[in-house]
């Protein structure tokens, strides 16, 4: 089931952030542009502040950015490169 509340989204019975630059934002946009999976966000906003990387981020933060990811495969779209 999928409960969407503004940024926050219910996915697997648990609640994530997707605010621009989110672990669940970062992975579904990984997924979408199609890069392999890459766990990152940006405390501040996409491109706003450094990235944090896969060995700075805590265990929840690794779990969202990877239900980000499966989010997208399960339910998003895909880039269209033409």
């Amino acid at each position: 089931m999928i409960t969407e509340y503004s940024n926050w989204v219910e996915y697997k019975g648990e609640m994530f952030d997707r605010t621009h630059g989110s672990p669940f934002d970062r992975g579904s946009a990984d997924s979408y542009y199609g890069r392999p999976r890459s766990p990152h966000w940006y405390p501040e906003g996409t491109y706003e502040c450094d990235r944090v990387e896969a060995e700075d981020m805590h265990g929840i933060q690794l779990r969202a950015y990877a239900m980000g990811y499966e989010f997208n495969e399960r339910f998003g779209d895909k880039k269209g490169w033409n």
